[in-house]
């Protein structure tokens, strides 16, 4: 029983371990507990959108269309990992609706994409890829990569209850690039793989939504 059970830590070690080891070298952290001053905001209506520091989350409530920047540039294999809720609380902007991310967001001839109004066909000339979930007031989940001539094919798309938005749920998102792979899971459910032949490989990441009110904690960014 002793030698049994000294296996089994060794194990546990181990895969601990080896966990520990797959996450890879952390980049970046945001417990958002002091500022939000790593973010750069685009809202299509100002005067009724919010950004702000709830909790130990960023707090983005949208009357229209929005856009919330990382401002470092990503680059090469990496993860990328947050949780996510989106608010039904009878607020003017509680709709359960568009948990959105733009990543590996690029503009040929700026050194970045930041800069437009929030519309959402503002961004239609980035490269970039694009997960839409719950979109269109809750009703399909959709996978998108732009290019910059203004093309963003659905590579693909679910309309089925399990695939769309449950308000006041807490989500855990992980996005990851590596080596052309780009695979997208939500409460580590696959939702979407793609083997990239001509992949996007550095660029920017960003909260994006239209009419919403989500809150998002524990960003981090690991290099595989």
């Amino acid at each position: 029983m002793k030698k049994i059970l000294i296996i089994l830590c060794v194990f546990s070690s181990l895969l601990a371990f080896s966990q520990k080891e797959n996450a890879g070298k952390l980049l970046y952290s945001e417990n958002f507990n002091k500022d939000w001053t790593n973010w750069i905001v685009e809202f299509e209506q100002v005067e009724s959108s919010t950004i702000g520091l709830i909790d130990n989350k960023l707090d983005i409530s949208s009357s229209k269309g929005a856009t919330v920047w990382f401002n470092h540039k990503l680059s090469g294999n990496i993860m990328i990992t947050y949780n996510a809720t989106l608010v039904d609380a009878g607020g003017k902007n509680d709709r359960v609706s568009d948990l959105n991310a733009f990543w590996m967001a690029s503009e040929p001839q700026k050194e970045n994409p930041f800069g437009r109004n929030g519309h959402f066909e503002a961004y239609d000339n980035l490269n970039l890829y694009y997960a839409g979930v719950g979109g269109h007031y809750n009703k399909y989940t959709r996978f998108r990569k732009y290019n910059s001539n203004g093309e963003k094919p659905v590579l693909k798309e679910y309309s089925d209850a399990p695939h769309l938005l449950i308000g006041n749920k807490t989500y855990t998102i992980k996005i990851v690039l590596n080596n052309g792979l780009i695979q997208y899971y939500l409460n580590d459910e696959l939702y979407w793989e793609l083997k990239d032949e001509t992949p996007y490989k550095e660029g920017y990441f960003g909260f994006r939504t239209t009419i919403s009110h989500q809150q998002f904690s524990n960003f981090k960014v690991y290099q595989l």
